[in-house]
């Protein structure tokens, strides 16, 4: 997939995210929004563009109190207001959605070990916060809701994968009592947020700077992947087509994880002293309902589907019921999908490709940066 989004660390001028953005200045210029999950790595991102485009107001919900406060501190005095809440709580969301254009519900729960162990938690946030979400938006009048998801919600095989597809599924539905101006409810799916927190990136080269080994689950192994800066930035251009009831599939790039820990070790065993031919990868197996690829869309899917130049648009099953909704759109280049989209089946990046992105989207600084000894906490790529 071809990278439209330019680098850039500290600058917050929407200039410097990607070509088009002129649509995305005014869509979002001087809107309401609100952003649950803000203190996450994904959500955070989405803020910092989206302060770029000029919104008149930002509410930014989360139940990590230090995070929240930081993101506090980094827009003090500016038109950006940070509250501690759950998404479990409908009475505060109706609150803060009162007089809001936009929501972006970006909360949730994401491990899949911890979901495992705390499914009625999971459902909790995941589905019945969704639910919370469409009833706060319709109450107050929002105009669009952007629900986050997951590639694992792609005939799942776990408890945090069959959540989100749950809140997709809501999402969707949503729209059925859709009447002329009602709110228009959309999803966005995508893969691997690499280098995020809890992504097999800052695992990987903790393990490095320690001497080795490094672990793979499975040398077969195939994922999607991304930068924050490009999740973040789709979600966005997502939400300017959304008709309702979508779900906007992100095209990806495709990793073989052991490239991915073979380019790491070539690039950063040198950093920390050590000679890459001296660090061992181990396979030390599969987890519990891991994939050796990745579905960003399944085969039921397909015949209903559409691709644009940067996204795979999913539309409703049940059409009869969304018979108003117009589902058309610019750019898009094929109406007839052919297969399904699977790690698997995809070409994968080859090894000086790989090495480019990890450089040109400023990974590796940013994995490592505060990550030390951040083996106990990264799930890995599942």
């Amino acid at each position: 997939m071809k990278t439209y989004l330019r680098l850039f660390e500290k600058s917050e001028r929407s200039e410097d995210v990607f070509p088009g953005v002129e649509i995305l200045k005014e869509f979002y210029n001087g809107k309401k929004i609100l952003v649950t999950g803000a203190a996450g790595t994904v959500g955070n991102e989405i803020v910092r563009q989206l302060y770029a485009f000029g919104p008149a107001e930002l509410r930014l919900v989360d139940n990590n109190e230090s995070a929240l406060f930081f993101l506090m501190e980094r827009y003090k005095s500016r038109n950006v207001f940070c509250f501690l809440g759950d998404v479990r709580d409908p009475e505060k969301l109706k609150k803060l959605s009162e007089g809001l254009d936009i929501i972006i519900h970006c909360a949730a729960f994401k491990h899949v070990i911890l979901s495992e162990y705390n499914p009625f938690d999971v459902a909790q946030t995941n589905i019945y916060g969704v639910e919370n979400i469409i009833r706060s938006a319709k109450a107050g009048g929002v105009k669009h809701v952007l629900f986050t998801s997951s590639d694992k919600a792609v005939n799942p095989t776990n408890v945090m994968g069959t959540s989100k597809l749950m809140g997709e599924r809501l999402i969707t539905a949503a729209n059925a009592l859709k009447n002329g101006d009602g709110t228009i409810f959309s999803s966005s799916r995508f893969g691997n947020v690499i280098g995020s927190r809890g992504s097999v990136l800052p695992l990987f080269i903790s393990q490095i700077s320690k001497g080795g080994p490094v672990t793979l689950t499975d040398k077969r192994m195939t994922r999607f992947i991304m930068s924050i800066r490009e999740s973040a930035s789709l979600v966005l251009k997502a939400l300017t087509l959304a008709r309702g009831g979508e779900v906007f599939v992100t095209k990806m790039p495709v990793v073989r994880i052991s490239d991915l820990a073979d380019v790491l070790i070539e690039i950063m065993a040198p950093r920390f002293g050590h000679k890459p031919s001296g660090i061992r990868t181990v396979e030390i197996g599969a987890k519990p309902g891991e994939k050796l690829y990745e579905e960003l869309m399944s085969d039921e899917e397909v015949s209903r589907s559409m691709e644009l130049k940067d996204m795979f648009v999913i539309t409703p099953a049940f059409k009869s019921i969304y018979q108003s909704i117009d589902y058309s759109y610019s750019e898009v280049v094929s109406t007839g999908l052919a297969k399904s989209y699977v790690s698997a089946t995809e070409k994968p990046m080859g090894r000086d490709e790989l090495k480019d992105y990890l450089f040109k989207n400023g990974l590796l600084d940013n994995a490592w940066s505060g990550q030390e000894g951040s083996a106990g906490l990264a799930e890995g790529i599942a």
